[in-house]
């Protein structure tokens, strides 16, 4: 059987130390600020993608956009902490709102597709890393 041993660097464990109790609200926070600037990515892509190359005058209605936000931090069942950037539901006529942006993304015969989320998820993974270690030292500074 194969073994390795893996030293994390001492900053780094004082930091952890640091947290002590807190460690579940720091968290939290520093998500929550990473799933701001994601939803704020995936809404100006958005915004690009509805109604643009189209045959026909676009029918947006604006419920897509305004049904977009971001969930509160939560542990996932493998304990995992994340947010989630998403659409709310139910949509007025039907329709779900989850439905309504795979076609976006995605097309469907007769449309094309107008892919919003592949593109804010890569042009925003790095300013969301930052926003998150910006607001994790932070908060380390105030302990």
């Amino acid at each position: 059987m194969a073994s390795f041993e893996f030293k994390l660097p001492e900053d780094f464990l004082e930091k952890i130390t640091k947290l002590g109790d807190q460690t579940d609200a720091i968290v939290s926070r520093v998500l929550d600020a990473g799933g701001e600037v994601a939803l704020q990515a995936v809404r100006s892509k958005l915004n690009d993608s509805i109604g643009r190359g189209n045959k026909t005058n676009s029918r947006s209605t604006g419920e897509l956009a305004a049904a977009l936000g971001v969930s509160p931090a939560r542990i996932d069942r493998n304990g995992n902490a994340n947010v989630k950037v998403g659409f709310k539901e139910p949509r007025s006529g039907g329709k779900s709102n989850a439905m309504i942006a795979n076609v976006l993304e995605y097309g469907k015969h007769g449309q094309p597709p107008r892919p919003f989320l592949k593109p804010a998820k890569a042009a925003s993974r790095a300013s969301v890393i930052a926003a998150m270690e910006q607001k994790l030292d932070e908060e380390l500074s105030n302990l």
